[in-house]
């Protein structure tokens, strides 16, 4: 197993439980429905929102027949109605339950449409699709036993498992498989992509799943994270001969930073391999990872788009900020209780939401966490809300107010 840096957490804050109680969680939950409430009267149907807003307001985009124009939500419908369904859990409000399960439907008609030929309308020639149908069918057969919406997942689990290359042992990010400029790239994101394969896994009669996943993991474990435990976005491999080549960014702030956000996919999706594999080198990484980011953060708990800006008055990203909180209570779920950062990353964690609930939460009824980063680089979605980090901030509040059965 390569040998990557643990740091000592720096700051002895997170020795100590932040003030933050169930009721604080509850209240700022509360807020949140009436969000939702609000979004609803513009989003149902086929209308989504865009990935990113707009001077803090959502546009909307339909989950169906893609064009160029809406490439940037080509992944990222799919956190609406997760949203749907977990507001669904907090209230046991079945409009929720209702608008998610149309929502199940437009995602079977963009996966037919991919099977009937019209793929550039599907829009689902990439590796995203753990991100579109983990928190859209797959919820949808756990929370209502859907058998609709658990084929539909297995058939967007096949899909996924078509980008697999076994001399690299990775999955293909990104468009055309045949294409020889992105032809063996892995990106830090598919963390969470492949849980997909593991939840599909146990409706196969083999393990092969199960093994495309486990083996993207442990190879993106291997050269994905660099010796001082931050991470590459992306890193390609050599597809005949299994051979690491080299790492870049294509979000980060250069090929040697650390993206905030990818940082955050490690410390999250890591441990979700190690529950469903067992293998403790996820834990050990997962920790390195969790480290390095907690001593790069500002006081306010909530990380700047990459981990390289240490300012009080950099560019803020929630989203990262989110996803990361998320890693550590699952992290802290993990590890035994004589392990003495048990308590430290399940207290981090609070102080991360509690941070988001006070100096972050929308206050437009047009989305739900300010201040987050889509693609810095690129001028989009920048210091504005960005549905994935609305979905993430639902869901660590969920973990922390009740026992959650995940998505993931």
């Amino acid at each position: 197993m390569k040998k990557v840096n643990l740091e000592k957490i720096q700051n002895e804050e997170y020795k100590i439980c932040p003030e933050f109680s169930k009721e604080d969680i509850k209240a700022t939950l509360d807020k949140i429905v009436k969000i939702v409430d609000h979004m609803l009267l513009k989003f149902h149907d086929d209308s989504f929102p865009r990935a990113c807003s707009k001077g803090y307001v959502y546009d909307s985009v339909g989950n169906l027949k893609w064009d160029s124009s809406n490439n940037e939500s080509i992944w990222t419908t799919s956190f609406w109605t997760g949203i749907l369904w977990l507001v669904y859990e907090y209230t046991n409000d079945e409009k929720y339950k209702i608008e998610a399960q149309k929502h199940s439907e437009s995602f079977r008609q963009r996966i037919d449409n991919y099977y009937n030929k019209n793929e550039e309308e599907a829009g689902l020639n990439h590796h995203d699709l753990g991100f579109l149908y983990s928190i859209s069918t797959v919820a949808d057969y756990k929370l209502t036993g859907s058998k609709r919406a658990l084929e539909t997942s297995l058939m967007a689990a096949e899909l996924l498992s078509k980008r697999y290359i076994d001399k690299a042992k990775i999955l293909q990010a990104w468009g055309d498989m045949s294409d020889e400029n992105q032809r063996g790239r892995m990106i830090i994101d598919c963390n969470l992509n492949i849980p997909l394969l593991y939840f599909a896994n146990n409706f196969k009669e083999d393990n092969e799943f199960y093994w495309m996943a486990y083996n993207h993991a442990k190879t993106a474990s291997q050269y994905i994270i660099r010796d001082d435990a931050s991470t590459f976005h992306t890193f390609y491999m050599d597809t005949e001969t299994g051979e690491p080549r080299f790492g870049s960014t294509h979000q980060g702030y250069s090929d040697d930073s650390c993206w905030a956000r990818g940082q955050a996919w490690g410390i999250m999706g890591f441990p979700i391999s190690y529950r469903y594999t067992k293998d403790l080198e996820f834990v050990d990484k997962a920790k390195c990872l969790a480290n390095y980011f907690l001593n790069r953060l500002p006081k306010d708990h909530v990380c700047n788009w990459d981990l390289i800006f240490l300012g009080e008055d950099d560019q803020r990203d929630t989203s990262a900020a989110a996803i990361a909180a998320i890693g550590l209570l699952e992290l802290s779920d993990i590890l035994p209780k004589t392990d003495k950062t048990k308590e430290i990353y399940k207290n981090a964690s609070l102080y991360i939401a509690k941070s988001l609930s006070e100096n972050y939460l929308g206050d437009n009824l047009e989305g739900i966490l300010k201040s987050g980063v889509y693609f810095y680089h690129g001028g989009l979605g920048i210091d504005e809300y960005v549905i994935f980090g609305d979905y993430f901030f639902v869901e660590l509040l969920l973990r922390l107010y009740k026992k959650w059965n995940s998505y993931w």
